[in-house]
């Protein structure tokens, strides 16, 4: 085989055009609620694609695994029965919305690849458990897969370009990859464990620049036994106070991410490190906004900051819409659809 055809391959990945079935994430709907509905629509309005979003799915349970709370044979059972409602509804493409469950999905799938035998175990547990059959899937992704894949069918369509509206100039936006994509299994991940175009080519598709820094590849600080553990909190915040660090001198003016986990803790964290020591790590002594993936495609696309959810952000996202010409009501950014309030602005937050 050639060998930069080889290289090349081994870089790239195989994703699905479409017909997908949705897993939903149980902890981005309580991080950032909007971003899985704003998944969904973009999929369905702008790029006309057939999404199975299935109220009889559950969590995949990989924070209990990786919490050593959850056996490896449960967990395997859990993921089966995922894949028997994908079956029963006669759908071939797996697209998870959590980087933890894509992980697992691929760990698993890998497993019972080179161990059949642990296949046919599990394959008898689901259907003692449940009465449920199960086919693999034919393609498994993870969500930024697809908004990756059809980067160029949004930019077709984009209102907001990455771009200052006042100075003409490019955005500067650093990535951030959830370590559950790509470091685990390398190969399944667009751009391998250390290339990962996957966010990178949505930024450039956007009008964006791209900005690289020395941690780019260092773990935002989750880490569950780092957060789920009270007495190592500390571990969390000083590996998000590295990454900052790292992308400071280079004044990004927003950061992207494609995990709930981190996509939580970069805002979280930034408000905290605030609080504690008095910093901010973006240009002119200002916070940097935290996007995940659908609420980028969103914006650049003209949906409603609000509708998106930005509201639930540590760190105000007002800066940057005000950057890319995106109008808002500020009046309107903490009220139900019926009008009720359910929170304020605190200017301290936000300053």
């Amino acid at each position: 085989m050639n060998t930069t055809y080889k290289v090349s391959k081994d870089y790239h990945k195989e994703i699905a055009e479409d017909n997908f079935y949705y897993a939903r994430s149980c902890i981005r709907q309580n991080f950032f609620p909007g971003s899985e509905v704003a998944f969904l629509n973009i999929l369905r309005e702008n790029l006309g694609k057939t999404i199975h979003d299935d109220p009889h799915h559950t969590t995949c349970t990989g924070i209990g695994y990786h919490s050593d709370v959850v056996p490896f044979d449960t967990i395997q059972t859990v993921v089966a029965r995922q894949f028997a409602l994908m079956t029963e509804n006669g759908i071939k493409n797996f697209v998870a919305s959590c980087v933890t469950s894509f992980g697992m999905y691929i760990e698993i799938t890998e497993t019972w690849k080179h161990y059949p035998q642990q296949l046919e175990k599990i394959r008898t547990f689901l259907k003692k458990a449940t009465g449920r059959e199960f086919e693999l899937p034919e393609n498994i992704a993870h969500t930024s897969d697809i908004i990756y894949n059809n980067r160029m069918l949004i930019a077709g369509q984009m209102k907001f370009p990455l771009v200052n509206v006042k100075t003409g100039e490019k955005l500067k936006i650093v990535d951030h990859i959830g370590c559950h994509y790509a470091k685990m299994f390398p190969e399944k991940g667009e751009g391998g464990a250390e290339f990962t175009q996957v966010l990178q080519g949505m930024i450039r598709a956007w009008g964006g620049q791209t900005v690289d820094y020395p941690e780019r590849r260092h773990c935002c600080g989750f880490g569950f036994r780092q957060y789920l553990v009270q007495a190592n909190r500390g571990y969390s915040v000083s590996n998000s106070k590295k990454k900052f660090e790292s992308m400071q001198p280079y004044e990004p003016e927003a950061i992207l991410t494609n995990c709930p986990g981190c996509a939580m803790f970069l805002d979280r964290w930034q408000y905290v490190m605030y609080e504690m020591q008095g910093v901010k790590y973006g240009k002119d002594d200002s916070f940097i906004p935290v996007f995940t993936y659908e609420e980028l495609a969103g914006l650049v696309l003209g949906y409603d900051p609000w509708d998106l959810g930005l509201q639930m952000h540590q760190i105000d996202v007002r800066p940057f819409l005000d950057k890319i010409g995106v109008k808002y009501d500020s009046e309107k950014m903490y009220k139900t659809k019926t009008g009720r309030q359910i929170g304020s602005y605190t200017p301290k937050q936000c300053k």
